[in-house]
């Protein structure tokens, strides 16, 4: 079996939800030290930094909303681009060949 041609649009969309769930798996990670980070800074003196833990507990929550919805426009395009570029590529050498087992 050999693929000539790809949906840029259909390939566009499943890269962009796969880097959306790994922008979460990354937002997730973020997340956590950016609140570790900031608890550690605001119980650092006697006096601790004023709002430092209010200030990274909306950074590590935005992390987990910003960065999947960041990731997932960036793959969609990403994705577009490759697809459009693999059909271009693909006319000149034959496709990809695969082998079904």
């Amino acid at each position: 079996m050999v693929i000539r041609r790809v949906n840029p649009i259909s390939a566009a969309k499943v890269n962009g939800v796969l880097c959306a769930i790994l922008g979460f798996v990354i937002g997730a990670f973020w997340s956590l030290m950016i609140m570790a980070i900031g608890s550690m800074a605001s119980s650092a003196s006697s006096e601790g930094l004023p709002g430092a833990g209010i200030i990274s507990m909306l950074m590590g929550a935005g992390a987990i909303i910003i960065l999947p919805i960041v990731y997932g426009i960036f793959g969609f395009i990403g994705g577009l681009i490759y697809a459009a570029l693999y059909n271009l590529v693909a006319k000149w050498t034959g496709g990809l060949e695969i082998e079904a087992a």
